[in-house]
């Protein structure tokens, strides 16, 4: 039994939530009578509401987030027909903004915005000792870092095993990109280095090999993310795998140096574009010098062994199909492993509002809150977009249509456009986005490419062979046994340590 459960739902079990683990580590005397619980959305809620109730707590905070909110609400609104006493208190990006007219707060007792790191805990002090007259929304002050104890030790054996890590060594980013909640987190502050990378040697003793680093300009300060980048290189054990977020256009010689120094696969840079279109940029307070951007990419290609994981945003006011499109071939020809082409979202609190009545801009009333229409693109065209980012993720970043994909987009002017058709015809085949399993996917590109584009049927059997092995398949699907093909090839891949879905970029 704990006074104070900490708790949330995230997406998947394999994520960690780091938040809690902050919370849990900075409650000072009150951690003896703390327990933090994890779920994800898709567990059941009365499993949910019987573990919580199993403690017999008299605080419970949950973490709300854009993907949990609203199964969230219904967990709290049960919760506080069992046990109305209980109180509830909430914290996350999701009620740090527009939170006085959330259902999710009008159920909860107390809402904290902002970094809770140390509210909660003050916040518990007070309730736990009977003070009362406390405002229901308690807007926290930005903690000093150097106040905080950091939250690596709450990572059990269990999550190293099983869990993403998460790290930071900064938080803040000095970009305002309306479309961002970290436009409203000025300035950078970044933690102490030494003390953050004691934390991290404790981290590699426990036998932590891959580490997410959620700093939004991980490459900001040169001397910082250098020394990162150094003690993990002098570290280096075949499995090392670090995943950073960098500005597209900052990388200089001081970092190129080093980052050619890692073997291919143990680095993983997630570059955020989200347009070409300069007009866009400079609607969306965003400047990007492209030229350098694009010079960087194609240095990462052609001089290292990261693997890049690219952003563009479908929906973003002044942004046609058609540039768009353009946008896409024009990072393609850039040849990222991944591109992962988001929709956008209207995330409370960020004044990507301010376009609203100019561009028409339209969103969904539910979580995540995505764009439907604007002035520039239909619902229908939005829709169609979609399913594009979907089937794009499903066989271009996830690795196992390289070389088909090669044949389907490589002979066209536009990749974009000959993909989009190619969206279109799934979507006429299947009539949904999710639930296609991967070896359908195998038997519908055969059946485009060959049925539809008249390519060579050989040809694309053993393309789309070569691309069924690579992950160490070895049985033979079915629409290719007429085919007299090859044993799978043996890949050169004994060198790549990298999680399965990055190393199938960088297989042979």
């Amino acid at each position: 039994m704990s006074a104070i459960v900490l708790t949330t739902l995230n997406a998947r079990y394999s994520h960690s939530s780091f938040g809690l683990r902050y919370l849990l580590a900075n409650m000072g005397d009150l951690a003896s009578q703390t327990t933090m619980l994890e779920f994800t959305i898709n567990d059941n809620t009365g499993d949910i509401l019987a573990g919580i109730l199993d403690q017999q707590p008299r605080i419970v905070g949950f973490g709300i987030y854009i993907w949990n909110v609203e199964p969230t609400t219904r967990l709290i609104a049960d919760l506080k027909r069992v046990a109305p006493n209980i109180i509830v208190v909430l914290g996350g990006p999701e009620v740090s903004y527009e939170t006085e007219d959330q259902a999710i707060t009008k159920l909860a007792d107390f809402t904290i915005t902002g970094e809770a790191d140390i509210a909660f805990r003050e916040l518990c002090e007070k309730l736990l000792t009977g003070s009362s007259d406390l405002p229901r929304i308690i807007h926290s002050a930005v903690p000093q870092l150097d106040q905080l104890k950091l939250p690596y030790d709450q990572y059990t054996d269990e999550d190293i095993a099983n869990r993403v890590i998460y790290v930071e060594a900064s938080r803040g980013c000095p970009f305002t990109c309306e479309f961002c909640l970290s436009a409203l987190d000025i300035p950078v502050r970044a933690f102490s280095l030494e003390t953050f990378l004691e934390a991290m040697q404790a981290l590699l003793d426990r036998g932590v090999t891959q580490f997410k680093f959620v700093d939004r300009t991980f490459n900001l300060n040169l001397r910082i993310s250098r020394a990162i980048l150094e003690f993990f290189l002098n570290r280096y054990q075949p499995g090392m795998f670090l995943h950073f977020e960098l500005i597209p256009d900052r990388l200089p010689e001081s970092l190129r140096e080093i980052i050619e120094r890692f073997p291919a696969g143990s680095l993983q840079f997630e570059i955020g574009i989200q347009t070409f279109n300069d007009e866009v940029g400079s609607l969306i307070s965003r400047p990007q010098n492209n030229a350098k951007l694009e010079e960087n990419l194609r240095y990462l290609r052609s001089e290292t062994g990261v693997h890049i994981h690219t952003d563009l945003i479908v929906g973003l006011p002044g942004e046609t199909l058609e540039s768009f499109g353009e946008g896409f071939d024009r990072l393609y020809a850039m040849q990222p492993q991944e591109i992962q082409v988001g929709v956008l979202k209207r995330l409370r609190g960020t004044p990507i509002i301010r376009h609203d009545d100019e561009w028409q801009m339209v969103y969904s009333s539910n979580a995540p809150y995505e764009i439907l229409s604007n002035r520039l693109l239909t619902f229908d065209q939005i829709h169609r977009l979609k399913r594009f980012a979907r089937y794009w993720d499903l066989l271009g970043n996830s690795g196992n249509f390289q070389t088909s994909l090669r044949i389907m987009l490589n002979t066209r002017a536009s990749a974009f456009e000959e993909f989009l058709t190619f969206c279109d015809w799934l979507y006429e085949k299947e009539n949904r986005r999710h639930g296609i399993a991967l070896i359908r996917l195998f038997e519908r590109v055969f059946e485009y490419l060959v049925g539809v584009r008249n390519e060579n049927d050989r040809l694309v059997a053993e393309s789309l062979w070569d691309d069924y092995t690579r992950a160490g398949r070895r049985d033979r699907p079915a629409f290719l046994r007429s085919y007299n093909l090859m044993a799978p090839a043996v890949r050169s891949s004994s060198d790549i340590t990298a999680p399965s879905r990055q190393s199938r970029h960088l297989r042979d």
